[in-house]
């Protein structure tokens, strides 16, 4: 297999950007366990082959699962390259197991899971808004997150996407793009700069964001 760096990533995921990205239904168990390949598939090229032949063991409808399967594809494949992008950091050090659910890093001893998102039309404020009021945002994504999989209330940094022209999904392919701005937000980083909230009685979580814009 090809070796998975950043640029082989970035090149791979480009190529989903032709398509529309649209799901057609609600991510569910079933549907995700039709596309579990993904995982296994970081090239564009063999994510067709194994698409095609999955298509052809279950008879669903073809569209639709090329739109489920290409979402999940593209998103966890950024995902993988974000996640690089940070543990690549002097700064950063790994979690023992990767399987963890609740963070994925330590960013000077402090664990952080990171999630990669689009600027959210559901905020219902601006994107200049949102930047000069990031605790309300924030509060927003947490209350807001899909209750799949990876929900949870732990400390969380956000790279949250933004394009001008408003296809702000295609910056999750901009893997270069991310690691400046990943790369210029821990070079800076203070553990005071961190927003501090109260999701239960029981927990304090802390939290920022990482702009990325174009």
């Amino acid at each position: 297999m090809t070796k998975i760096d950043i640029p082989y990533l970035e090149s791979q995921l480009q190529k989903r950007l032709p398509y529309r990205y649209q799901w057609g239904r609600i991510q569910n168990n079933e549907w995700d366990s039709f596309t579990g390949f993904i995982y296994d598939t970081p090239s564009w090229e063999q994510f067709i082959l194994q698409l095609k032949q999955t298509h052809q063991s279950l008879q669903v409808d073809k569209r639709a699962l090329f739109n489920y399967a290409a979402n999940r594809w593209f998103n966890f494949w950024s995902a993988m390259g974000v996640e690089m992008i940070f543990k690549a950091a002097d700064l950063v050090q790994p979690v023992a197991n990767a399987k963890d659910s609740e963070k994925d890093f330590f960013l000077k001893d402090i664990p952080f899971d990171h999630k990669t998102s689009v600027f959210p039309k559901g905020f219902k404020q601006s994107f200049e808004y949102a930047k000069t009021h990031k605790e309300e945002l924030i509060s927003w994504l947490y209350t807001n997150q899909s209750i799949e999989q990876r929900y949870h209330l732990k400390n969380r940094l956000f790279i949250i996407v933004h394009e001008t022209n408003g296809f702000h999904w295609k910056l999750k392919a901009e893997l270069s793009l991310i690691k400046k701005e990943i790369e210029n937000y821990l070079s800076n980083f203070r553990p005071n700069q961190l927003h501090s909230f109260n999701f239960d009685n029981n927990h304090k979580t802390l939290s920022d964001i990482i702009w990325v814009t174009h």
